[in-house]
C-alpha cells in the first residue's frame, strides 16, 4: 500500500503575510486541487492524507468533496514548522503503507508519471527524490554583491516534491530530527541524517513551486489553462 501527504500549511511572505499559497486560484480551482488530481488519479497512490493549517480544514474539505477527491482519507492540522506538519501527516497515513510520497500543496504541475517515479524508486531503493539538474552557472558570495567563487554545477540539484521513502525509514529518519533538535527545509535532509544512499529521480523545470504572483502566470501557461 502506498500513501500520499500533501501538505498545505504554508503561507507565502511575497504574496503578502496572510496568504495561503495553496489556496489561491488557479484557472478555474485552487492551487492545491491540482495535486490532490493528480494523486487521486494515479494508480500507484491508494490514499491521501491533507495536512493545511487548522484555519483552513473546513475550506479544504469542501475542495476535496468539491472535486472529488475520494482518495483523500484525512484532513489533519499542520504544526508551525514544515517538519511538524510532514510528521502530522505521517501519524494518520494506514498502518500497511510500505511507502509515502509527501508533495507540496503549493506544485501544482506535478505529474502522475513523476509521482510514479518517486513510488517506485522508493520501493526498489528506499528512497525517490524528484529533483532537476542545475544548468545554470552557480556564484557563492559570502556578503553584499560581491562573488566569492563559481560553484561547480556539475555536481547541483535542484529538489522538488513529491518526495518518496518507505515508510519505515521515513519514520526512523524523523525521530532523528526530533532527537537532534535540527531543522529541516525537505524530507530527504532527514533521511540523510541517517542514511548515505538517497535516490533522486530525475523531474521537470515546469514542475514548479508557486512561490509568487509571477509563478502563478508561469502555472497557467504551462498547463494551458
Amino acid at each position: 500500500m502506498n500513501s500520499g501527504i500533501i501538505v498545505a500549511g504554508g503561507k507565502g511572505e511575497r504574496m503578502g503575510p496572510d496568504v495561503d499559497k495553496a489556496f489561491l486560484s488557479l484557472g478555474a480551482k485552487p492551487v492545491l486541487v491540482y495535486s490532490l488530481l493528480a494523486f487521486e488519479k494515479c494508480p500507484d497512490i491508494d490514499e491521501v492524507v491533507l495536512v493545511v493549517r487548522k484555519e483552513r480544514i473546513e475550506a479544504a474539505r469542501c475542495a476535496v468533496q468539491m472535486f472529488g477527491c475520494k482518495k483523500v482519507v484525512k484532513i489533519v492540522a499542520g504544526g508551525n514548522q514544515r517538519q511538524q506538519s510532514v510528521a502530522n501527516g505521517l501519524a494518520e497515513i494506514n498502518e500497511e503503507a510500505e511507502v509515502v510520497a509527501v508533495h507540496d500543496g503549493a506544485r501544482p504541475c506535478v505529474t502522475l508519471d513523476l509521482i510514479s517515479e518517486t513510488i517506485k524508486s522508493a520501493r526498489q531503493y528506499g528512497s525517490g527524490v524528484a529533483a532537476v539538474k542545475i544548468t545554470d552557472t552557480v556564484k557563492e558570495v559570502d556578503k553584499g554583491m560581491i562573488i566569492s567563487q563559481t560553484i561547480d554545477r556539475t555536481k547541483l540539484w535542484r529538489v522538488q516534491t513529491p518526495q518518496a521513502f518507505k515508510v519505515a525509514l521515513l519514520r526512523k529518519a524523523f525521530e532523528m530530527v526530533v532527537k537532534k533538535k535540527i531543522k529541516i527545509t525537505d524530507e530527504a535532509s532527514s533521511v540523510e541524517l541517517i542514511c548515505d544512499n538517497v535516490r533522486l529521480v530525475q523531474s521537470s523545470s515546469s514542475n514548479i513551486k508557486i512561490t509568487s504572483p509571477d509563478d502563478l502566470v508561469l502555472a497557467a501557461a504551462l498547463m494551458r489553462l
